[in-house]
């Protein structure tokens, strides 16, 4: 039995069904994947595909670990160590080789589908925690594990873009990440780029 609910929330099913369609796309796209894949540079700076899938991998991990804190009625930090134990376990899993990295991230992508799936109506309401240390209802879980995927699979520079995001995904993030720009560029350099008498501001990374 859950306890100490947040409020009622409606069960997230479409976001659920979205999860696991972007968890099919991955397997599909990393199946096979070898040494030479994993080893060369993903489109993020200083990480490689293994880099990239590793983090899906533990991320798996902390979403699991969080829905099973759910069950329980507990509240438990989304990584052993914050943000450091989560940089350390990437650094440390990416060296891995290509078949454990991949199998790692096929792997615990399914437990968090059968997590989700299984999951009680009323555990959707309970809190769980970020690696920052807020605290937000289940029911945002596979919202987030969603746009993980979505992103990263760009991320790894193995075919899929920016055009292929589903549109209801790219809705649900564009107003929230233009809200949060005044805190990443300057502010007069982002209104004059707005109104097109500036350049792109320089955006600080996303928090």
């Amino acid at each position: 039995m859950c306890r100490d609910s947040v409020g009622w929330v409606d069960r997230p099913s479409g976001d659920i069904e979205a999860c696991r369609d972007a968890h099919a796309r991955m397997t599909v796209l990393i199946t096979g994947a070898d040494d030479s894949v994993v080893r060369r540079p993903s489109l993020l700076p200083d990480w490689t595909v293994g880099h990239v899938l590793t983090h899906l991998a533990r991320n798996a991990d902390a979403m699991c670990k969080r829905v099973e804190g759910a069950m329980r009625g507990e509240v438990v930090e989304q990584y052993a160590g914050g943000a450091a134990g989560r940089a350390a376990e990437i650094e440390a899993g990416a060296a891995r080789d290509a078949r454990q990295i991949v199998d790692d991230a096929v792997q615990r992508a399914a437990r968090v589908d059968d997590l989700f799936a299984g999951l009680s109506d009323e555990c959707w309401t309970r809190p769980v925690k970020t690696v920052r240390g807020g605290e937000h209802p289940a029911a945002l879980l596979p919202y987030r594990r969603w746009r993980e995927v979505e992103i990263h699979l760009v991320d790894l520079g193995m075919g899929i873009t920016s055009s292929d995001w589903p549109p209801e995904l790219v809705d649900r993030m564009l107003p929230s990440l233009v809200a949060g720009l005044p805190d990443r560029a300057d502010s007069r350099e982002l209104v004059a780029w707005l109104l097109g008498r500036g350049s792109p501001p320089h955006l600080q990374p996303w928090a």
